[in-house]
């Protein structure tokens, strides 16, 4: 049970938070760290919804997707600080069980293309992840990890990550980012486990 705080939210509280990570700017746009932050701006698309500057430093909007109140947002700190964020996002939209929020992340340690829904578990090294866990004080949120695969040579994994792909390893990518949309509207509509069977066949 997620802790609740004087700005709890007023009204409808959201059945979901999805969170899709990232740097804010335009010097990381289209960067593989930004996926994440990709796939929230296709679902608002989707779903009739548009990304505005909150106070709880992210862009976020609410949308239905399958009669579910969901909320859409795009932590607007740097990475490293996304918990910040995303705990005024949970009190904002009245979320108090972990397992109703969902992240979109990349993963360096999943091939270029590989896309994993995964509940709870590892942090694998991410920034994002550290800083959402040590505010939310729990790793049961669930996960949506596309794969950009680790870099070759002596590329450090921070390198890679804030670098833009090659136009076909961009094309790649693009076709993922449109599986990893449709993982979460899985999640909403039919649960994390079934999700996890049909996204994540073949490992």
């Amino acid at each position: 049970m997620l802790r609740r705080s004087r700005t709890e939210r007023t009204g409808e509280p959201a059945a979901w938070l999805v969170v899709g990570l990232g740097n804010p700017g335009d010097d990381y746009v289209g960067t593989r760290h930004n996926l994440g932050a990709d796939v929230v701006a296709v679902l608002a698309d989707r779903h009739g919804g548009s990304l505005r500057r909150s106070r709880e430093l992210a862009l976020s909007c609410e949308v239905r997707i399958g009669g579910q109140r969901v909320a859409l947002a795009f932590p607007q700190t740097f990475m490293n600080e996304s918990g910040q964020s995303v705990g005024s996002l949970v009190r904002r939209h009245g979320i108090d069980d972990p397992t109703r929020i969902v992240v979109v992340h990349d993963e360096l340690d999943l091939a270029v293309g590989t896309l994993r829904v995964k509940a709870g578990g590892g942090l694998a090294g991410h920034n994002g992840l550290k800083s959402i866990t040590a505010h939310l004080k729990t790793q049961d949120y669930l996960r949506v990890r596309i794969g950009v695969g680790r870099p070759p040579g002596r590329r450090s994994g921070a390198d890679h990550v804030l670098r833009r792909p090659s136009r076909a390893e961009a094309a790649e990518l693009g076709v993922v980012v449109a599986e990893a949309v449709d993982a979460v509207e899985a999640i909403l509509a039919d649960g994390v486990d079934a999700t996890m069977g049909r996204f994540n066949a073949g490992l």
